[in-house]
């Protein structure tokens, strides 16, 4: 699965903290991976959503046990039925990779909208991808739209990208407009995307030169 990292401060949707949990992610980024991984296992019997999260991570990478897949995915998926977003995320992508389980996108499209209700944004951009590629669900470009939006309003450096093409060309519902096309290529320029920049100075030009001449 490339490791999914943890989710180490965490503390979703106004979820009360754990002292053990809490501890146990100290002993993981001290590298007391053995402590932490006792630690995250009790706690997420008591039912610590974030403890359940990171307790299958540790499962599922072989962090200080052998890696434990059928357990490691039991954890992840009580998580996610828990309402982690984070934990839905990556239950989707599991499915969508068909990493540790078949190649379900039609599953992980429903575990990624269930995360991207919630503002996840990662889960946003993905499920804006399935609806443009019509993977785990019927092509549909104002939806994929909706959600690459949603993204670049989370920050997400591709999906500004994106939102800025729809803008540019118009159409499936977007008013064609080059003026936000170009804010939203400078959003994604500024976090290093060269593609962006490059559309940006394009569109800086072409409105400067269709700008009324004084």
């Amino acid at each position: 699965m490339g490791g999914p990292a943890l989710a180490l401060a965490q503390q979703q949707g106004g979820a009360k903290s754990d002292p053990q949990t809490e501890s146990a992610v100290a002993d993981y980024n001290a590298g007391n991976v053995g402590a932490a991984l006792a630690e995250f296992r009790q706690a997420a019997q008591r039912g610590s959503r974030l403890a359940e999260f990171n307790y299958a991570m540790m499962l599922l990478n072989g962090e200080g046990t052998a890696a434990n897949v059928d357990e490691g995915k039991k954890w992840l998926r009580k998580a996610a039925d828990a309402n982690m977003s984070h934990a839905q995320y990556v239950y989707g992508k599991m499915y969508d990779d068909g990493d540790f389980v078949g190649r379900d996108p039609v599953e992980a499209h429903q575990w990624f909208l269930k995360a991207a209700q919630q503002g996840h944004v990662q889960a946003e951009l993905a499920l804006a991808n399935q609806f443009l590629d019509g993977r785990g669900t019927s092509r549909d470009n104002r939806q994929a739209f909706y959600w690459y939006k949603k993204a670049a309003e989370g920050g997400d450096m591709t999906a500004q990208y994106v939102a800025g093409s729809f803008y540019e060309r118009g159409g499936d519902g977007v008013e064609k407009n080059l003026n936000v096309a170009r804010a939203y290529y400078a959003a994604a320029a500024a976090q290093g995307d060269p593609a962006a920049r490059l559309k940006y100075q394009q569109l800086s030009a072409q409105l400067q030169n269709a700008a009324p001449k004084q």
